[in-house]
């Protein structure tokens, strides 16, 4: 079972989220981008060539833990096996526009 998470990204800065699983070709990201809109959590998200699912998060604390609650458990397809949580770089950061997007895979 995976803990939720307690994070206050509006105090400490953004928050990177990294999901591991079989969580690519699942619609992973374009249902993460409902979500984060659904929640008014802005930033972006994309696949890793590893095979991850990475994503920064910016907005109040109960709307980027629930988007991280979300992140736990993914679309129905996606099987998660954990997800690690930290601070955003400042190059991390500077990616976040406004609303939420999808970045290139890399």
């Amino acid at each position: 079972m995976i803990a939720p998470a307690r994070v206050s990204p509006v105090d400490a800065g953004d928050l990177h989220v990294t999901v591991y699983g079989r969580v690519q070709g699942v619609g992973f990201r374009e249902s993460m981008i409902m979500a984060a809109v659904e929640l008014g959590v802005t930033g972006w998200v994309r696949n890793r060539f590893e095979g991850t699912v990475e994503a920064v998060l910016r907005g109040t604390p109960q709307a980027c833990d629930a988007l991280v609650q979300w992140s736990q458990r993914g679309p129905a397809a996606a099987r998660v096996e954990r997800v690690a949580l930290r601070l955003a770089t400042a190059e991390e950061s500077g990616h976040v526009l406004r609303g939420f997007r999808c970045r290139e895979t890399s």
